[in-house]
């Protein structure tokens, strides 16, 4: 059975916020904080928006009116999966328990 890299991604909502970069630092120190005990292996970072029109990179997060959406990415490396689809469902189980309430997208699997 081989080894995946799960990628998911993820919302995360913000309130009383002031600047763009510190709605991304509050997010991913969050998450962290939520995923520590029992899935700290998870890797957290934020995320990336390839623009349609110039095909530029942006950053994944907006602030509107002190409140403030965070895309993040989770990674986490799955051992012995059956299958990808196996694979990501593990990850998004691990993943969901830990952060609860908080809206999760499979975005790509990997076999290491």
């Amino acid at each position: 059975m081989p080894d995946y890299i799960v990628t998911l991604e993820s919302a995360w909502l913000i309130r009383d916020v002031k600047s763009l970069d510190d709605a991304i630092g509050i997010a991913v120190s969050e998450a962290g904080k939520r995923l520590n005990p029992a899935a700290k292996y998870v890797e957290v970072e934020a995320g990336f928006l390839t623009c349609p029109y110039c095909e530029e990179t942006l950053s994944s997060a907006i602030v509107v009116a002190d409140t403030a959406l965070v895309g993040l990415i989770l990674e986490m490396k799955v051992f012995r999966g059956e299958s990808k689809e196996h694979a990501g469902r593990i990850a998004k189980s691990v993943i969901g328990k830990a952060l609860r309430d908080v809206p999760l997208k499979l975005l790509d699997v990997e076999e290491q």
